[in-house]
């Protein structure tokens, strides 16, 4: 009889916290925006990162919090000189597969997958990409298509097709392409029994957390199943028409199949909603969740009522709304709000804009609009630096919850500078500047341009409206509309050279200060990359300030530099150089926040992924 009782009490206890915890087997994400793509090696946001990591592995991840320790995934070891995964003086790295793991479609994980995995991605290297980081470290080049053109001999690799689309090879080139595959593609990555060899030009300290740690771009892929979706054939033969695909043209743009703990169910791109699965068949113990539904969800007031109701687990908080949500524990709700977070938040300049531009009104200095080269008059630049209020935007935009920082390398990695000078907003100087730009012209004319933020991110919103009031403030002739577009969208006009300026975030890839000077600084950067071809001549040209080097070179030499004190003074002369010329507008550095209810365990994070969640370590209880 005490035993029935004891055992209906226990149901009762079950029953009651049930009742509490709203679907207690399925977690709901309230987020901003929605995926850009699943093919792992197109993906380059946190939306797409945040379910490739769930669904996707590694070789190896951080451990926990760590930035400098790593635990197995794919790989069975992490690869060390002492152990003899480190070889030839650092430029060999070998890694041990795993055996008895499944992918989520039945094939079995292999040496050879991961073979396939890093050479796909490497002939893949979309424009704008995360593959530039594998061919730098690799080949010594972040360009693929200038490590081929070199290889080949021509100037450019446009030079080898007959169409834009780079599908249509010249019959002359095709030996070449062959061989550059035979030679140097086939021959840095190697299989050899139950270990994957991978060799670098030179050596790289980083390399290690570029291809592992928290990066969902080193996922790997079934070899099998990528091929008969149309995915590269594993051939030398005609590469080069799986190079640089445009996104929705991927034949893994909108499905998934990983060996990760949960497994892609839907994506609807219409209502911006991911649902995962949980995989029973994940070679460690299965997920304690069942379930995971991601969703899109612009408005902050619709955000705040899900988690209010327990409609949402965990939400997005923008700085800007988070004393909404402080201290009501007793509700069940709980904030987040010291996460560290080794990431940026800047504005953007386009030196050379799409003349075809819809977001630069006439295109001419006559009022109407601005000149597709705006930003290229270095006047422009300074005079935009100050007219932004970096102190008040921190303090009333984020609620304090950010850094200010002179440049675009974040506090917490070698070669940060406290004492380098700061942009503050000052209308005398950004008045002085305008009436320099274009020989006193634009000052008199003035001039019309809209600039564009994700929907839903009212941080970035504000930020640039605040930016169009000063600069209305300065001249009543400058005229600037403030316009949100949907995330993929914005992804897609920035790709196309469209946006005169952007304001974007930027998480390390791997923590080293050469991830964020590389990015912001060099032509070849994630984010510089999209500055236009003014840049790149501006950066390919040597400077007397940078010792006869161009800003590339010094970027080039900074990152490979071992010495840590000529590092540092590296660093300081790109940053004085950076702040002189007004590179960019660097708007603080966040710490990065979120919302969850109180039932949420087993959250953790690292300062590499910031709020983004792994959901294999999360449970709900009371």
């Amino acid at each position: 009889m005490k035993k029935t009782l004891a055992v209906f009490a226990v149901l009762l206890s079950v029953v009651f916290m049930f009742g509490a915890i709203t679907n207690p087997d399925t977690i709901v994400k309230a987020t901003i925006g929605g995926p850009d793509t699943f093919d792992v090696h197109q993906a380059y946001d946190n939306a797409s990162g945040e379910v490739l990591s769930n669904v996707y592995e590694p070789l190896y991840v951080f451990k926990g919090s760590s930035l400098s320790e790593f635990e197995p995934r794919l790989c069975t070891e992490i690869p060390t000189v002492a152990n003899g995964g480190i070889k030839d003086e650092g430029k060999t790295y070998v890694f041990k597969i795993r055996k008895g793991v499944k992918f989520h479609e039945g094939g079995d994980l292999t040496p050879e997958d991961v073979e396939y995995t890093i050479e796909r991605g490497i002939i893949a290297s979309p424009t704008g990409g995360p593959m530039g980081m594998f061919t730098q470290y690799m080949f010594g080049n972040p360009d693929f298509k200038d490590l081929v053109a070199k290889y080949v001999g021509v100037a450019e690799y446009k030079e080898m097709f007959n169409d834009a689309a780079f599908q249509d090879l010249k019959p002359e080139y095709t030996e070449k392409l062959v061989k550059f595959y035979k030679e140097v593609i086939d021959p840095a990555v190697e299989v050899k029994g139950d270990e994957v060899y991978v060799h670098l030009q030179v050596p790289f300290g980083p390399f290690l957390t570029i291809i592992g740690g928290e990066a969902y771009w080193g996922s790997i892929i079934d070899k099998e199943w990528s091929i008969s979706k149309g995915l590269w054939d594993g051939k030398s033969e005609g590469w080069w028409k799986y190079h640089d695909v445009q996104k929705e043209k991927s034949p893994i743009y909108n499905v998934c199949n990983g060996t990760g703990p949960f497994k892609m169910a839907e994506w609807n791109t219409t209502t911006k909603q991911v649902t995962l699965e949980r995989f029973d068949g994940y070679w460690r113990a299965p997920a304690k969740i069942k379930t995971v539904i991601i969703k899109g969800i612009d408005e902050w007031s619709t955000r705040k009522a899900m988690l209010e109701k327990g409609d949402a687990d965990i939400i997005t908080v923008d700085a800007t709304y988070i004393d909404q949500i402080r201290n009501r524990e007793k509700e069940g709700i709980k904030v987040i709000d010291n996460i560290p977070e080794l990431g940026v938040r800047s504005i953007s300049f386009c030196w050379s804009v799409d003349p075809k531009s819809k977001y630069i009104g006439s295109g001419k200095l006559d009022g109407e609009g601005v000149p597709p080269d705006f930003f290229t008059d270095e006047n422009v630049r300074q005079a935009f630096s100050y007219s932004f209020d970096y102190v008040a935007y921190i303090k009333d935009t984020v609620n304090g919850l950010g850094i200010t920082i002179p440049t675009l390398i974040p506090q917490g990695m070698l070669g940060f500078n406290p004492n380098l000078p700061t942009y503050k907003l000052d209308v005398a100087k950004a008045t002085q500047y305008f009436k320099r730009a274009f020989k006193g012209q634009l000052w008199l004319k003035g001039f019309k341009m809209q600039i564009t933020y994700n929907t839903g991110n009212v941080v970035r919103q504000k930020a640039l409206e605040q930016l169009r009031d000063n600069l209305l403030k300065i001249n009543p002739k400058f005229k600037v509309e403030v316009v949100g577009i949907q995330w993929a969208s914005l992804l897609d006009a920035r790709k196309r050279s469209e946006l005169p300026l952007f304001m974007m975030g930027w998480g390390a890839d791997f923590p080293d200060p050469h991830n964020f000077v590389f990015t912001y600084y060099h032509s070849k950067g994630d984010q510089s990359s999209f500055y236009g071809e003014n840049f790149i001549n501006y950066a390919t040209t040597p400077n007397a300030e940078l010792d006869g080097l161009s800003l590339d070179q010094i970027v080039e030499k900074a990152g490979l530099e071992t010495d840590t004190k000529t590092r540092v003074a590296l660093y300081n002369k790109i940053q004085n150089f950076a702040i002189n010329h007004a590179l960019g507008m660097p708007v603080y550095q966040p710490i990065a926040l979120k919302g969850m209810r109180t039932w949420i365990k087993g959250w953790y994070t690292n300062p590499q992924k910031g709020s983004d969640d792994y959901f294999y370590t999360l449970s709900k209880a009371e």
